[in-house]
């Protein structure tokens, strides 16, 4: 009697269409189920039965995956995991994938294009422009690249992309990382130091972390006031990594000349944030990972990785690995 086709619920998806993971998992005989889940219960419902699930936002706990004895894979669409528990689908063995490395150079081009239209005021000449405002005054004082700090915090791939780019346009790179010792210089050229040299001698902050218990809010207003003042803040990590309010209020006061925003604690960004009536801010709905190529790259891979473990194999990308040993 032939084996019974592995079964992949895929938990949740905004994206326009699952035609590519459709053929990913065509070509590999699976069925491939499409649910919309918000809530654990949804999650339960829909992966009853199911080998693998793939997750957008949907949360999966360890309750979720107490009443899922079955599954052996999670695939994360992206890079984060902060909603799904790690360490409870190690302990039940269930291997945890996400794809680490699918929009490094999109994000890291996103910040960059967040951080140099703030350096040169882009945005604000161009809403007076449309205003029939000529004045260059809303956006002094302006600087030189070449003669600025940029200061990375967190230089895993995107970060060291990011700094890799700075440095090509001018800018003098520092940056912090836990795993990097400070004192040392990266292949990029990036000399390390601590955190608090970062914050305090950067004009511009790029932040690449995750978001954590130890990295939410590592943006507040303590630390918004040890930075440089007229200085530039830059996410494109997690919303989470940023109190908002305290952003809003040092972009109100001048304590920070700009920032660039691409995530936000809560998404969609409601027209009711104090981010939206600051000029000085530019603002981007979760945009940094996306480009034609990073969008199919990460399609694809997140569906060959539950693919992988569901077959016996190791994955390329696989969080938890020793639960596939």
């Amino acid at each position: 009697m032939p084996a019974t086709p592995a079964r992949i619920v895929i938990t949740d998806c905004d994206h326009d269409s699952i035609a590519i993971e459709q053929a990913v998992a065509d070509a590999a005989g699976v069925e491939l189920v499409l649910a919309q889940c918000r809530t654990e219960e949804d999650v339960i419902a829909a992966a009853a039965g199911a080998d693998a699930i793939v997750v957008q936002y949907a949360p999966i706990t360890d309750r979720v995956l107490a009443a899922l004895p079955q599954l052996k894979a999670i695939g994360r669409y992206g890079v984060g995991v902060d909603t799904l528990d790690v360490d409870a689908a190690t302990s039940r063995g269930v291997a945890v994938c996400n794809v680490p490395d699918y929009g490094t150079e999109d994000v890291s081009d996103h910040a960059i294009a967040l951080a140099v239209s703030l350096a040169r005021g882009i945005t604000r000449l161009d809403r007076g422009l449309r205003r029939g405002e000529h004045s260059l005054l809303p956006v002094q004082p302006l600087h030189r690249m070449s003669t600025r700090v940029f200061g990375v915090v967190g230089l895993g791939l995107i970060g060291a992309a990011t700094a890799r780019k700075a440095k090509g346009l001018g800018y003098t790179v520092i940056g912090s990382d836990p795993l990097a010792e400070i004192g040392t210089t990266t292949a990029e050229g990036v000399a390390v130091v601590g955190f608090e040299e970062v914050i305090s001698r950067a004009d511009v902050v790029s932040l690449h972390v995750p978001l954590n218990s130890h990295t939410h809010h590592l943006i507040n207003a303590g630390v918004l006031a040890q930075m440089k003042r007229g200085a530039v803040l830059v996410n494109t990590c997690r919303g989470g990594v940023v109190d908002t309010a305290a952003v809003a209020d040092a972009l109100a006061s001048g304590q920070l000349y700009g920032a660039g925003l691409d995530v936000f604690e809560e998404e969609p960004l409601a027209l009711t944030s104090p981010l939206i009536g600051c000029e000085n801010a530019v603002l981007t709905p979760h945009a940094a990972w996306y480009s034609e190529e990073s969008y199919a790259e990460l399609k694809r891979r997140t569906l060959e990785n539950v693919l992988e473990v569901c077959a016996g194999r190791m994955p390329r990308n696989v969080m938890n690995a020793g639960v596939l040993v």
